[in-house]
This record gives C-alpha cells, sequence and structure tokens, in this order.
C-alpha cells in the first residue's frame, strides 16, 4: 500500500495539480486586490456610497445588498477573462511549440527515400 501511494504521489500529475492549485490561491489574492482597491471603489462612487456593500435598500428591518452581487458578478467576469486570456497564450504557446517540432515522419521517410533513390 505505502508503494502504491509513492507510485501516486510520484505521479506527474498530481504534482501538476498541486502546483495549479497554489498558484490559483495566490492568483485569487491578486483579483481580491483589484476588486478591492480599485473596482469596487470607482462602482461604489457611481452608486453615491463609499463602500461597495452599502449600495442596496431596505425592507422593513432587512437590508437587501446589491452591491454583494455586483461584487460577485463583476469577480466572475474578471477571473473568467483573465482565465480565458491565459488559455488563449497557452494555446498558442503549445502550438507554437508544434511547429518547431521538426519534420513529420512522412517527411523523414521522404527524404530517406529520395536519398536512397540517389544512390
Amino acid at each position: 500500500m505505502m508503494n502504491e501511494f509513492k507510485e501516486f504521489v510520484n505521479k506527474g500529475n498530481v504534482v501538476t495539480i498541486a502546483v495549479g492549485l497554489i498558484m490559483a490561491l495566490y492568483f485569487q489574492k491578486i483579483v481580491e486586490a483589484l476588486l478591492d482597491g480599485v473596482i469596487n471603489p470607482i462602482v461604489a462612487a457611481i452608486f453615491g456610497e463609499s463602500t461597495f456593500t452599502n449600495v442596496g435598500f431596505d425592507i422593513g428591518d432587512a437590508r437587501i445588498s446589491i452591491g454583494l452581487l455586483i461584487d460577485a458578478v463583476i469577480s466572475f467576469i474578471i477571473v473568467a477573462f483573465i482565465l480565458f486570456m491565459m488559455i488563449k497564450a497557452y494555446n498558442k504557446w503549445q502550438a507554437g511549440e508544434e511547429e518547431d517540432t521538426g519534420p513529420s515522419e512522412v517527411d523523414l521517410l521522404t527524404e530517406i527515400r529520395d536519398s536512397l533513390q540517389n544512390r
């Protein structure tokens, strides 16, 4: 059982996933800082409030906070856009890497055939 566990942990996919999760946790801090320090104060100022959570209205003793909903939507849109840009850049990088791999098997076999015919 211990050997199975070592094999599981030493697989590249587990390590890659762990690194990805750690990076995502710290990426979340960047997004939160962008939202809390830049975007939310601008939106709050548009509504004439001091903080974003004050945007809303009261019904009896209950407070309906539209600001929290707007904050969640803005957060989702920003994260989705940044992830889209990252995936797009990664796909472009992968495509460029595939082009630089050299000639295909067919090209090599054709070259060998031509070389043998010229002898």
